[in-house]
């Protein structure tokens, strides 16, 4: 269906067009760090974020139009836009057009990837572009943190990172990126069913290289 004709194409998003984008014109007066988190969805973790982390700037990144433009008007109504905000975009197109580099604390990717089919595989967010993006974008020492509940997943997501030169292990034990906890005082949805389900998070957290 065209953007236009969608009943959400109204969503916001970055300006039109492929010029870069300045990250700190898009939270008008907030001078605070930034946070992006790929894939809000229906934006559980944002608001939880945005929470415990007061000065913060967070920005979603959110490929489905409707839940972009829902969790966008909820955050504008709780008052914490535009410090925080989704907005209806494809992280491997927006990324590329942020700057400048090495302005973003922490990256977020949360039970990323629910396609399972071989055929699917194209779909993988996690990449070597992807983490070019977002090694460029991160400061000194910013911080990645994924987390899913499918083991292979999470090795997957681990040797991929951990083959990328920009990037090194922040884990509970050394040489590993893999923790126990959550050290971001904020949950996903999917956490949260995970955790009352019972089910194994498997937590990864990578700094890029000083």
């Amino acid at each position: 269906m065209p953007r236009e004709r969608h009943p959400y194409g109204h969503a916001a998003r970055l300006p039109e067009g492929t010029d870069p984008v300045d990250l700190r014109s898009l939270f008008g007066a907030h001078q605070g760090p930034i946070e992006i988190e790929i894939g809000p969805g229906r934006g559980g973790f944002l608001f939880e974020r945005a929470a415990v982390v007061h000065d913060t700037c967070i920005l979603g990144l959110e490929i489905r139009l409707k839940w972009a433009h829902v969790v966008n008007e909820r955050l504008a109504k709780a008052g914490l836009s535009p410090r925080v905000q989704s907005l209806a975009e494809d992280a491997k197109v927006a990324l590329p057009r942020l700057v400048p580099d090495g302005s973003v604390r922490a990256f977020f990717l949360h039970f990323p990837d629910p396609w399972w089919k071989k055929r699917h595989e194209k779909r993988l967010v996690m990449g070597d572009a992807l983490l070019d993006q977002i090694a460029r974008l991160l400061v000194p020492e910013g911080a990645l943190y994924i987390q899913t509940d499918v083991e292979d997943r999470a090795a997957l997501y681990e040797s991929q990172v951990l083959a990328h030169h920009a990037f090194v292990p922040r884990g509970d034990r050394e040489g590993s990126p893999r923790v126990e906890e959550n050290p971001y005082g904020a949950r996903s949805p999917r956490e949260h069913r995970a955790i009352a389900d019972g089910l194994p998070v498997h937590r990864l957290l990578f700094i890029k290289k000083p």
